[in-house]
């Protein structure tokens, strides 16, 4: 369904199109900058259309993604990248701070930053998130690179080589009993899953998804992103929870799906505005 909407980001869609022609030149750019099958890269932002993009460009790449919680800090973010040895990491602008230091030391080689408010285009009557409506910032280090800049530098990938048995992501635990660990998931460890989550909730390529759970997560991943986008779907992403925000997005977009936690559902059913909103469109709940 190319022309259909992957994402429908504040209002701004993306389409299967476009999805495809921005992870290929990012795919590309990260193996012009050396990475190669086998190759692990960081991806540290929250919500947004760059994360979906990043995401499978570093699997187009024949390498694997980092997920780390935006959430983190340079102590934290260096962890990831001694545990996994990765060089390089996309990120949100908001981030860059964070991941600033790490290639100042020489930790980390490269960043490809991105600005959340470059995928809110079409005029939107929605409540922003600061990081979402804060507009590109200049970036003073010379070993990191606008997210606009790495796709417009129009390189293209190689031959895929990657197949089910290598390792595709590499979520961490939360480091309860001590440093986080990372979760070695193959691509047919994270296919599987993707694939049940469709038909464990009966979707359809025809249905509409609220994304709200973190996508660095494995349930946001899974739920939000990559069963959604696996049938041909489309997702209704959000970078922040905000309850008036989803339950106008549901009723707009008529969401047939919604995974979520149960913090979230109580929120929005507390709002005492809450039957002003159609949601009579939602099929599955979890």
């Amino acid at each position: 369904y190319p022309e259909r909407p992957a994402i429908v980001y504040y209002d701004t869609p993306l389409s299967y199109r476009e999805l495809d022609e921005q992870v290929c030149a990012l795919a590309g750019y990260l193996q012009a900058q050396g990475v190669k099958r086998g190759d692990r890269v960081i991806l540290f932002m929250q919500n947004a259309p760059q994360f979906v993009i990043g995401y499978y460009a570093i699997l187009r790449a024949d390498a694997a993604v980092v997920p780390v919680n935006p959430m983190n800090r340079s102590v934290e973010l260096e962890h990831y990248a001694e545990d996994t040895d990765a060089t390089i990491c996309i990120c949100g602008q908001e981030r860059f701070e964070a991941v600033s230091p790490l290639l100042e030391s020489g930790r980390l080689e490269h960043a490809i930053v991105a600005a959340y408010s470059d995928y809110v285009t079409e005029h939107t009557d929605l409540a922003l998130p600061a990081e979402v409506s804060a507009p590109a910032m200049p970036i003073d280090a010379g070993d990191a690179i606008h997210w606009s800049s790495a796709l417009a530098a129009g390189h293209k990938p190689g031959e895929l080589l990657v197949g089910p048995d290598d390792l595709a992501v590499l979520p961490y635990s939360s480091g309860t009993t001590g440093a986080p660990k990372g979760c070695m998931h193959t691509h047919a460890t994270v296919m599987a899953t993707a694939v049940h989550s469709v038909y464990w909730s009966r979707s359809t390529s025809e249905g509409k998804s609220l994304a709200t759970l973190p996508y660095f997560h494995v349930t946001g991943m899974q739920n939000g992103m990559n069963a959604p986008i696996f049938i041909g779907a489309t997702v209704v992403l959000m970078t922040r929870w905000e309850r008036r925000t989803a339950a106008t997005l549901i009723e707009r977009y008529r969401i047939t799906r919604w995974t979520n936690i149960v913090t979230m559902a109580i929120d929005m059913l507390a709002d005492p505005e809450i039957d002003q909103f159609d949601l009579s469109s939602l099929e599955n709940i979890g």
